[in-house]
């Protein structure tokens, strides 16, 4: 073994994002992911069990850095209301990457059996984004935010889906333009500061 050599779930973990990113869960064949990730088969099944696992463990992981960067993002910037549209500024720099493929959710369930990892991943990662908007609109004071956050969640995925088709980064930035519409038309109950 080569010395500062990743382990072989790490390899796994690489190979598996790399090629179910990039040409998706249901095409690449398990053998494709033990090859990229040059580790023995038998490795795969031990650290994860099956392709079900990997799969579950790669969307996992794709969750994880996205609540990190978005957090990170949000993190930045003051006031209840600049932290909503930073979100939109964090979206416009994930679609200007060139190796941005799409929603990594909205790939995976695209042809993902009701019950799948790739559906039940889906679902948790879909209950944070809802969960995000509600609290930065309950933050911001939003008197209805509930609906506030319904309205940005459908703005935050119409860029998202409008950059994977258009391969732009614009939507990202449309969007924010209309969410701080969205924000101007709201009504906000006075918010103390911290």
């Amino acid at each position: 073994m080569t010395e500062g050599r990743p382990s072989a779930r790490d390899r796994l973990l690489a190979a598996s994002d790399e090629l179910f990113y990039n040409e998706g869960i249901h095409t690449v064949g398990i053998d494709r992911v033990i090859e990229k990730a040059d580790v023995a088969k038998g490795s795969l099944y031990y650290i994860f069990g099956g392709k079900d696992q990997l799969i579950e463990a790669y969307l996992f992981n794709r969750h994880q850095v996205w609540m990190r960067t978005i957090q990170a993002g949000i993190d930045k910037v003051d006031g209840p209301q600049a932290k909503i549209l930073t979100v939109f500024d964090v979206l416009g720099e994930l679609f200007a990457r060139p190796d941005y493929r799409g929603c990594a959710f909205m790939n995976a369930t695209a042809e993902a059996k009701e019950g799948s990892p790739e559906d039940l991943a889906a679902a948790k990662f879909r209950t944070w984004v809802h969960g995000l908007f509600l609290d930065l609109a309950r933050n911001a004071g939003a008197e209805d935010a509930t609906d506030l956050a319904e309205q940005l969640v459908v703005l935050y995925d119409g860029a998202t889906t409008t950059s994977q088709m258009d391969k732009t980064a614009r939507p990202a930035l449309t969007a924010r333009r209309m969410a701080g519409l969205v924000l101007a038309a709201s009504s906000f109950a006075e918010v103390a500061s911290a």
